[in-house]
């Protein structure tokens, strides 16, 4: 008697990726002094690998069912967490981040002007409540995935790129799929509640 081999997942390249995504984060974080040179190239390949490659053949649709799962993992883990100024600050910082990825995906549906900015107006008041800042990131999320259904309907031209801050220019895909990769990465470094 034979056995058949059984298929093995791909366990391997998703964690590959999990990894690249956390470095990338770190690399983003290290910007250098005058935004150019290395640093600057290697934040930019990063984008174009880890970022606008997996987005690119997604439809807006796709991103937007991919920003709702991850939004109830996002909630789980949330939900799960303690209520420590460490996880407050994870909360905050994932609100923040979204909040400013939304303005610049209304760039790319032709609703706001772009404005060159950082994420920091967009973070929740530092008196915020851990059962408040639990409430927003599921409200932040939802108008994530709504921007999402909106791109889907009136999709922008592929070409047209925004502006982010580490990364350089990335499609309104790729806005969709940072948004993802970075809540997901962040939520990680939140400690359960006992």
């Amino acid at each position: 008697m034979t056995s058949k081999p059984t298929p093995s997942l791909p366990i391997v390249p998703v964690v590959v990726t999990v990894a690249a995504v956390g470095v990338a984060a770190l690399i983003a974080r290290s910007r250098s002094k005058d935004g150019e040179g290395v640093g600057q190239q290697v934040k930019g390949l990063v984008a174009a690998q880890l970022i606008e490659r997996p987005a690119r053949n997604a439809s807006y649709a796709g991103l937007g069912q991919g920003l709702e799962r991850g939004g109830m993992m996002l909630t789980g883990r949330a939900t799960r967490a303690a209520d420590t100024e460490a996880n407050r600050e994870v909360i905050a910082h994932i609100i923040g981040i979204e909040r400013w990825g939304q303005n610049r995906l209304r760039v790319a549906l032709g609703q706001r002007p772009y404005e060159r900015d950082d994420y920091s107006p967009y973070r929740p008041p530092a008196e915020a409540t851990f059962n408040e800042l639990q409430d927003l990131l599921s409200q932040t999320r939802a108008r994530s995935v709504d921007l999402a259904r909106q791109l889907h309907s009136a999709a922008p031209n592929d070409d047209l790129k925004i502006d982010h801050n580490d990364f350089g220019p990335l499609t309104a895909k790729g806005w969709l799929q940072y948004l993802t990769q970075h809540a997901d990465i962040e939520s990680r470094k939140l400690k359960a509640g006992r």
